[in-house]
């Protein structure tokens, strides 16, 4: 059995659950050393359990993603560490309030904006110089619909998730002529606690797992991923491109 991603060190936010556990899992059965980021040391440490009786290895952050300073060290670590990341990716985000926008405080507006949006900031910051030091360097920021279709009563979220794939196209042409390759991937609806609150009244049994959303991520990630800037639809099972509006 071969491992695609053997020696190849991948750093995953929001691991402790749902796509990032999921993903972080997939990734080290390909073979890569996993850096699984999250708030929540349990989730943390059941991830660590799945990934060894797998036969991979992890090392666990228990690190809230608001702390910029906390990410400029990990990044410090990881370059004292490995000298170099191959695979960033960024899932870390939360849902914020489901509300008119009239009706939302500012700070938790605010909320969702720093994890779902300057987190990443801090991470493409911090990330950038040790992903430059890898053959082949990549970054995968998971996304959401509702970046735009602009969908009602969750404004902050989809507002978020807008600027992170404005964000993250940017990057992907800053770094278009280097080893990196920066790409968006958007799950649609899954079988998730964050997708549990948003639809109450849904049943999970229609929806796909995490677990089968992952391995469509783990492509991305591989060295021999060779596009960037696009963004991947879950799906419809589509690799496409941004269009500006007619």
């Amino acid at each position: 059995m071969t491992n695609p991603l053997a020696n190849r060190i991948a750093l995953v936010t929001g691991a402790s659950r749902g796509i990032g556990f999921a993903t972080a899992r997939a990734l080290a059965k390909a073979g890569a050393h996993i850096v699984a980021v999250a708030r929540t040391q349990g989730g943390l440490e059941e991830l660590d359990d799945e990934i060894r009786k797998d036969g991979g290895s992890a090392t666990l952050v228990p690190l809230n993603l608001t702390d910029s300073d906390g990410i400029a060290r990990l990044g410090a670590g990881l370059h004292e560490r490995y000298g170099k990341l191959d695979i960033l990716v960024g899932n870390a985000g939360v849902l914020g309030p489901s509300s008119p926008v009239g009706h939302i405080e500012l700070k938790a507006f605010t909320d969702v904006m720093a994890v779902n949006v300057s987190a990443n900031f801090q991470l493409i910051r911090c990330m950038e110089p040790l992903l430059k030091q890898s053959d082949a360097g990549r970054a995968v920021f998971v996304t959401s619909g509702a970046a735009n279709k602009a969908t009602a009563y969750v404004s902050p979220y989809a507002a978020s998730k807008a600027a992170l794939e404005t964000l993250a196209r940017a990057w992907a042409q800053e770094t278009a002529n280097t080893p990196i390759r920066v790409n968006l991937f958007n799950p649609g609806p899954v079988r998730t606690r964050m997708r549990a609150t948003l639809m109450p009244g849904e049943d999970p049994a229609t929806l796909d797992t995490a677990e089968q959303v992952a391995e469509f991520i783990v492509p991305m990630c591989a060295p021999g991923w060779t596009e960037t800037g696009k963004f991947y639809d879950y799906k419809t099972r589509s690799l496409m491109s941004f269009r500006a509006p007619a």
